[in-house]
């Protein structure tokens, strides 16, 4: 239903013009119910800005006069301000990708930034090239400021993912991902808390930060809890404090126990804090009866866990050029052993322990060049069951030349070199071996510029290969019908961010 117009002069003026148009016109119902649409939008946004514009008038007669301002007059134009800048009122923000990945045979073929035999412990290839998925999120947010000067921000966010190319996929499933009310600017918050924001319900963290061109993030906390961002402990010290929990579902219990099953909830207590370009991590990690569940002979699930991350935000590209650059050392144990995504893996043993470390930049080397380079790798043991070992390094680089306004090239290597143990864990056998990706990307874009300028189209052609050992893993798409390595595959897909 399309909302009522006020009955304007200008909106009559309108309407009856369109109807004179229509009686000596010969388009279409629908054209006209079209340009109907887009007249009374753009009539609707110039009656708003009249109204502003008005409200700014009056309030400057009645300063000219020497009178003071009428106290509605003032809040009418603070809110209409406030609400053109964006600190209040409705907003919607997207991500989103899909893309169709063929290979020689011009069939759908496994891919993704995970794809490898290390996919599963977190090592993650290049993405471009790489993808044949299609996923959305939209998010939604509503901001308030009050007469007493404190903010409130409301956010749902929905994400749906899938991998088949068909316009209906029966098997997708529409997830809210975030749901939360966070408060700032409260008035009685005072001292270390004056700037002090405070938050409840599911979501993302604020302070999460990623490769985006992996399509990994150094550290992803996320979960349904509370917490407080931005207490200023001292004039260099800034740190936020949450509590996340997270389920771990449906998990068989030992055997003395038979066809108990239940959810153990994951909890993530943790202290995030910064010193000017350094952050300190550290969280504890607990989940109530996970050492009951059976995940084989002698082995004891982590009922508890530690997780600290040390990190560098740098504002320039290694000290080298203008740019900037990111530096990570994760390490874990217990449940805090899956050193990225906090307190998701309950198979993780009471003894396991991970050290990761994460460093990437990005810079122009000339002009119309851009340069992104990766390091990203990892080793963990005692992960899942006794005695496994795993370790996996990726290399990886994105260089783009951007030629004209709205085209340039893009190219990605990515290099990963891969010893995984599982010590029989899950069915699994020990491989060790390299994989490699090369891809070159025509891409059109509205504008070019800069690492982060979306919405973009490309069109991509990857070479693919890795060590036929890695074939014998078991658990992975290496080694599938049609998957064993040094193969082309070709495709187009668009991502969209805004």
């Amino acid at each position: 239903m399309k909302t009522a117009l006020p009955r304007t002069p200008l909106v009559a003026a309108v309407a009856l013009a369109s109807f004179g148009m229509i009686g000596h016109a010969a388009a279409d119902t629908s054209a006209l119910e079209q340009r109907l649409l887009e007249l009374e939008s753009r009539i609707a946004a110039a009656e708003q800005r009249a109204s502003a514009a008005e409200q700014r008038a009056e309030l400057a007669e009645a300063q000219a006069a020497g009178s003071p301002a009428p106290a509605d007059v003032e809040e009418r134009l603070a809110r209409v301000e406030r609400q053109a800048s964006g600190e209040e009122g409705f907003s919607f923000n997207v991500y989103a990708r899909s893309g169709l990945l063929l290979g020689e045979d011009r069939k759908s073929i496994d891919g993704g930034p995970y794809v490898t035999p290390a996919g599963g412990l977190g090592g993650a290839v290049g993405r471009l090239g790489n993808e044949p998925d299609t996923y959305a999120e939209a998010i939604l947010n509503y901001r308030m400021q009050f007469d007493n000067g404190a903010k409130a921000h409301y956010r749902t966010m929905l994400a749906s993912g899938t991998t088949t190319s068909n316009d209906w996929d029966g098997d997708s499933n529409l997830n809210v991902r975030q749901v939360y009310a966070e408060f700032s600017d409260l008035p009685s918050f005072t001292g270390a808390f004056e700037n002090a924001s405070i938050w409840a319900g599911k979501r993302f963290d604020r302070d999460n930060f990623d490769i985006h061109w992996l399509d990994s993030d150094f550290i992803f906390l996320a979960g349904t809890g509370a917490g407080i961002y931005d207490v200023q402990l001292a004039d260099n010290w800034r740190s936020n404090f949450s509590l996340y929990g997270r389920s771990f579902s449906d998990y068989p219990v030992r055997p003395e126990r038979p066809g108990d099953e239940g959810s153990t909830d994951s909890l993530i207590l943790t202290a995030n804090n910064y010193f000017g370009n350094w952050q300190w991590m550290v969280s504890g990690l607990s989940a109530a009866d996970n050492d009951e569940r059976d995940i084989g002979e002698d082995q004891m699930a982590a009922d508890s866990g530690f997780h600290t991350m040390v990190a560098y935000h740098g504002d320039s590209f290694f000290g080298l050029g203008e740019g900037n650059f990111k530096v990570a050392l994760m390490h874990g144990q217990g449940l805090g052993a899956e050193v990225k995504g906090l307190g998701s893996d309950g198979n993780l043993t009471d003894d396991a322990q991970a050290t990761r470390l994460g460093i990437y930049g990005t810079t122009y080397v000339a002009p119309n060049w851009r340069l992104a380079p990766v390091l990203l790798g990892e080793v963990s043991k005692e992960r899942y069951v006794d005695g496994d070992d795993y370790k996996w390094l990726t290399l990886n680089a994105r260089l783009v030349n951007e030629i004209t306004q709205n085209f340039e090239m893009q190219y990605e290597a990515s290099y990963q070199y891969m010893d995984l143990d599982p010590n029989g864990f899950d069915g699994r056998n020990a491989v060790s071996g390299d994989f490699g990706k090369f891809t070159i990307a025509p891409t059109f874009k509205p504008q070019v510029g800069g690492f982060w300028q979306r919405p973009e189209i490309r069109a991509f052609a990857s070479y693919t290969d890795w060590s036929s050992d890695l074939n014998n893993y078991g658990a992975s798409s290496f080694g599938n019908e049609g998957f064993t390595g040094g193969q082309w595959s070709f495709g187009v897909q668009t991502e969209v961010w805004f």
